[in-house]
């Protein structure tokens, strides 16, 4: 799978007007942060569910069902790298106190539902969502378990629910099974889901245009250890994943999806993780913003260095 650089640009154009009607519905207050919250409560819980439950070709292919199990093996591999390397980049030698934690959280998780799924949906299409959807499963079980660990430091049989009945995981196995059975939902309740996953990649990207029309842009920029863990975030994520995929020989499409996805910003749920779990909610929401916005100079530059021709 190759990216076409200018047929992305185009596409990510096209995404970024989106998030600029968010950013000015938030300027122009038309949007609350409660709504916002709702939103994005919906978004993880209806709409992002719905969409990944559809990704899966009507009629069974054994190309499909290998896409989807490299994707999830490759995102086992990956969590796993990232979350060492974060124990020893955010150690105590170097983050002592505050923002240790989440400046580990920043770079193990990225914004793979919000932000990912509608750039891989709309650059790849549906071969690359089928690579997507074994990756999610991988990062969703480590969000809603490590994730969650980071600022609670033990294990519960809550921790335990929150995986095992997360709305994107459940969604992904129905949608495999119907996929391996070759059963078909009838016609009515397959459009009536289509029509709700549809709504996910214009809501997603208006929540976060919402959360950058709150950013503070001066103070932000002399928040110095903000931006370093930002960037080793946005430009060690995307080499680590390309090069090991690489020296494993994965498929060209599950090295390409991967890549671009841990190209992309820190997860804007570092800031409610932060807020639900006791860690420190108005940095953590800074550095999802400070992401964000490098992440318009270094998502293409990656891109173009890695698959630029």
């Amino acid at each position: 799978m190759h990216i076409e650089l200018s047929e992305f640009y185009a596409r990510l154009g096209s995404l970024a007007l989106i998030l600029v009607l968010g950013f000015f519905l938030g300027k122009w207050k038309l949007i609350s942060t409660n709504t916002n919250k709702e939103l994005t409560n919906l978004l993880l819980t209806v709409f992002m569910p719905a969409s990944l439950f559809l990704a899966f070709p009507a009629e069974y292919d054994e190309t499909s069902l290998n896409l989807f199990f490299y994707g999830l093996v490759a995102g086992i591999f990956i969590m796993v790298i990232l979350i060492i390397l974060s124990r020893i980049l955010f150690n105590k030698l170097w983050f002592k106190g505050g923002l240790r934690f989440e400046s580990q959280f920043a770079f193990i998780f990225n914004n793979a539902t919000f932000l990912g799924y509608p750039i891989v949906v709309n650059t790849f299409g549906p071969t690359g969502v089928i690579a997507y959807c074994g990756f999610i499963i991988a990062f969703n079980i480590a969000l809603f378990s490590y994730g969650i660990w980071l600022f609670e430091h033990k294990l519960s049989l809550k921790l335990f629910r929150s995986v095992i009945l997360n709305p994107n995981i459940l969604a992904v196995l129905l949608g495999m099974v119907l996929f391996l059975s070759g059963l078909r939902l009838p016609n009515f309740i397959m459009d009536s889901v289509g029509f709700v996953g549809g709504a996910t990649t214009p809501l997603s990207i208006i929540c976060i245009g919402f959360m950058l029309s709150r950013a503070d842009l001066k103070s932000l920029a002399k928040k110095w250890r903000l931006i370093i863990v930002a960037l080793s975030q946005l430009i060690l994520g995307p080499l680590i994943t390309f090069g090991v995929l690489t020296v494993l020989k994965f498929p060209t499409e599950v090295i390409t999806v991967c890549t671009l996805i841990q190209a992309l910003p820190t997860a804007t749920s570092l800031g409610l993780f932060a807020t639900k779990y006791g860690g420190n909610n108005i940095e953590s929401s800074e550095l999802v913003t400070v992401s964000t916005l490098l992440s318009v100079v270094t998502m293409p530059l990656m891109i173009l260095i890695l698959f630029g021709t």
